[in-house]
């Protein structure tokens, strides 16, 4: 990867609806030479996809929580039992397993408290082979969804 397909890679992060002309003028290139360079790093899987970001206030989803997740074992199949049935669930937006104690942090996206409560007694505490779940509730975004430093 050069200089040229991080050039590709920033001007993407910050609007990813750019034309492939608009694309190719803000990298210096000529038509021909940014799509092969795209389509490269689409191919390759530097480029995973492209979405919308939307806000979650705007969808009557403004509230957020932090869900730390400890498990009751670190087998092979208490892992696979606890992310498969994790995947399905559209209100759990972010997903990571970690090292360490906790084992996994979820972010959460609800209506309000009561929403967050019924998906918390509903779903999060059925989750297969958890121990101990602790929640702490978002304040306020700081930094959410910044571009990687290409």
């Amino acid at each position: 990867m050069d200089a040229t397909d991080r050039k590709i890679l920033a001007e993407l992060q910050q609007d990813g609806r750019l034309t492939l002309t608009e694309l190719a003028d803000r990298v210096q290139l000529t038509l021909s030479p940014a799509h092969r360079r795209l389509r490269d790093l689409e191919q390759r899987g530097v480029i995973s996809g492209y979405r919308a970001m939307v806000e979650p206030e705007a969808v009557g989803l403004g509230f957020q929580a932090l869900v730390f997740v400890t498990m009751r074992e670190a087998t092979q199949a208490a892992i696979s039992a606890f992310e498969a049935a994790v995947e399905p669930l559209e209100h759990i937006v972010d997903a990571q397993r970690l090292f360490g104690e906790p084992d996994y942090l979820l972010r959460v996206v609800a209506r309000d408290l009561p929403h967050f409560q019924q998906l918390y007694d509903e779903e999060l505490s059925a989750l297969p082979g958890v121990q101990r779940v602790a929640t702490t509730l978002v304040m306020r975004k700081v930094v959410d969804g910044r571009a990687l430093p290409v």
